[in-house]
């Protein structure tokens, strides 16, 4: 299941929820531009239960198949996420907005902030 963030203003960020048997287990956090068709992941969480069992792939997948033609990168550096994230191919950014259009939105009247 994805979804807007409860409060968000616009400011693309999403949240894609994992369930396993009716109880969330995990969460892939991004934000994304649809003006751009750039988007950036910035937190995964999976219970300890579920690591190696592949969700994690499975969920980038699922997220790379409802945004097809989106450009994906990470702000995450754990070791963890970071082989997933090669595993993947998603590269590393250096910050948590995927371009100016998102920045300006989680700052109004900065811009490009």
């Amino acid at each position: 299941m994805s979804s807007r963030l409860p409060g968000d203003a616009g400011t693309g960020e999403a949240s894609l929820l994992l369930v396993h048997i009716r109880k969330v287990v995990g969460e892939v956090r991004y934000r994304i531009c649809p003006t751009c068709a750039d988007a950036v992941i910035t937190g995964v969480e999976i219970d300890d239960r579920f690591h190696g069992t592949g969700l994690d792939t499975r969920a980038l997948s699922h997220l790379r198949s409802r945004h097809p033609g989106v450009a994906w990168r990470s702000t995450l550096s754990r070791r963890t996420t970071r082989d997933l994230l090669r595993l993947m191919r998603i590269p590393a950014s250096a910050g948590d907005s995927p371009c100016a259009h998102a920045r300006a939105l989680a700052a109004p009247g900065v811009p490009g902030a």
